[in-house]
């Protein structure tokens, strides 16, 4: 049977479809869910068949419209909750951090918050340091929220419907080029579990852990460092809380090496936290300190020269996973030297055409 080939854009929108058709309490709330764009492609056509009830376009107002719904899914509704871009969210991050995460918490579990907030990180196109932040960080932080980072299309959906279907705040991150990314989705509406990493290759020499997009930035480097040699055991984290490391703490007493790359700041992020657990798990079977790799620690910049220097690449995560598992310097720029002439002339601050392969 040939493969179902879905962009993650329509895979999003097509979980939003068929929750919205089995459960009249699931409805579309945020700004721009009924524009002609339709949020990146995710939302589009829903108004049409649904109606603007169900469909709710609203004002620019974040803390007021993020407060409809998280009351909505205290009285019993499922909303999914639409910030076009992540920035937008902090003006209801009294909302979402003093409500939508304590109400279970502090109602003793009386009350529930069965919402989906739907956030857009990352970067492109000059967005610069007003609308193309990572900041998933600050909701990692929270107890009381969920937060997932689908990379695949598959992902997309799947975890997509089981944000839906939970019954606790569940913050779903998607960066703006996975939504160019194209891979096989399952036709059925099944949730996929929100259970932790997913080993996306397998070696034996380093352990390599991305976030989000960097999962296809990290994928790249992978495939070129086996050219090489070097056996990468690469893990797609998917969920960020709760953080689930078991498979990675396993990958990394058997490597003694662990790299990892986030979508967001290196400074404070979710790199340093699984730097930290994985190290006080198993110091004694490290062979060489852990590295992360991130985002340098100064605003996002606009500039594509200055976007080229700011955003780490996969010649980037060969070059930190290769010398650290050993590889000979020649070698190391062997393999950017691979990574380079895959990339061809396509610019750096738009979405490489691998990935809208099939993952």
């Amino acid at each position: 049977m040939p493969e179902r080939l879905l962009s993650a854009a329509e895979a999003i929108r097509e979980a939003q479809d068929q929750a919205m058709a089995a459960d009249r309490r699931v409805f579309v709330i945020g700004e721009g869910v009924a524009d002609p764009k339709g949020v990146f492609g995710t939302t589009l056509g829903r108004v049409e068949k649904y109606g603007p009830g169900r469909v709710v376009e609203t004002p620019l107002s974040e803390n007021a419209f993020t407060g409809v719904a998280i009351g909505s899914a205290l009285m019993g509704q499922r909303p999914i909750l639409v910030h076009q871009r992540v920035e937008f969210a902090l003006l209801a991050m009294e909302q979402m951090v003093g409500n939508a995460a304590k109400a279970h918490y502090v109602s003793n579990g009386a009350h529930c918050v069965p919402l989906v907030i739907r956030l857009i990180i990352g970067r492109g196109w000059g967005q610069g340091p007003q609308h193309s932040q990572s900041l998933e960080a600050l909701f990692a932080y929270i107890p009381g929220l969920k937060l997932v980072m689908p990379a695949t299309p598959a992902d997309a959906k799947g975890m997509l419907l089981a944000a839906i279907a939970d019954d606790n705040p569940v913050v779903f991150m998607e960066h703006r080029w996975i939504h160019y990314a194209t891979g096989h989705v399952p036709e059925a509406s099944a949730p996929t579990p929100l259970d932790g990493p997913r080993r996306r290759r397998d070696g034996d020499d380093v352990t390599l852990v991305a976030t989000s997009y960097m999962v296809f930035e990290a994928v790249q480097a992978a495939d070129a460092l086996a050219g090489e040699g070097v056996g990468v055991d690469l893990f797609d984290l998917r969920v960020a809380r709760p953080l689930v490391l078991d498979a990675v703490v396993q990958s990394v007493r058997r490597t003694g090496r662990l790299v990892i790359v986030d979508t967001g700041w290196q400074a404070f992020g979710i790199g340093a936290e699984i730097a930290a657990r994985v190290t006080e798990s198993c110091f004694g079977a490290l062979k060489a300190a852990p590295r992360r790799i991130g985002l340098p620690a100064h605003p996002t910049p606009s500039s594509p020269m200055l976007a080229k220097a700011y955003y780490p690449s996969s010649e980037a995560i060969a070059e930190t996973a290769g010398s650290l598992a050993g590889l000979e310097k020649n070698r190391v720029a062997k393999v950017r030297e691979t990574i380079a002439r895959n990339r061809n002339d396509v610019p750096f601050d738009i979405p490489h055409p691998s990935f809208r392969g099939p993952f």
